[in-house]
């Protein structure tokens, strides 16, 4: 069936939102993790200068969908449910990475937690949890 994680940046790029971003996979199965690469249109405050919030939040979201899909229980899309977001730190002009952490996977729900950092996974700059349809 081909590389797993050329599967997932398929499966990726087929979401228009997660193309535009140009978010991408790294990482192996259980260990797979989504990066954000910085450009200057992600800014939205050009003062700190900080990557815009809702394109934060946006990449927990993607993240957590895609460790959904990874889990290889089911092909269709989860569907969000609910996604709050903590907002941690500032989140500087450079590369974004987001790893997220199945909770429950129910018969049709799914609770999931995603961290985003830069440049140090002990400093997050956000973090996410999420229910999503099955």
């Amino acid at each position: 069936m081909g590389n797993p994680s050329s599967r997932m940046q398929s499966l990726l790029d087929g979401i228009p939102y997660a193309r535009f971003l140009g978010v991408r996979v790294a990482g192996s199965k259980g260990h797979r993790e989504l990066v954000l690469p910085f450009r200057p249109e992600l800014i939205g405050n050009p003062i700190l200068p900080a990557i815009h919030g809702g394109v934060l939040g946006a990449f927990l979201e993607l993240t957590a969908i895609l460790c959904l899909l990874d889990a290889g229980v089911r092909e269709r899309l989860p569907k969000p449910i609910n996604f709050s977001i903590d907002y941690l730190r500032t989140a500087r002009p450079r590369d974004t990475h987001a790893r997220a952490e199945i909770f429950k996977l129910g018969q049709r729900i799914a609770n999931v937690h995603v961290v985003a950092w830069q440049t140090d996974p002990a400093k997050p700059v956000a973090s996410g949890n999420g229910k999503f349809l099955w």
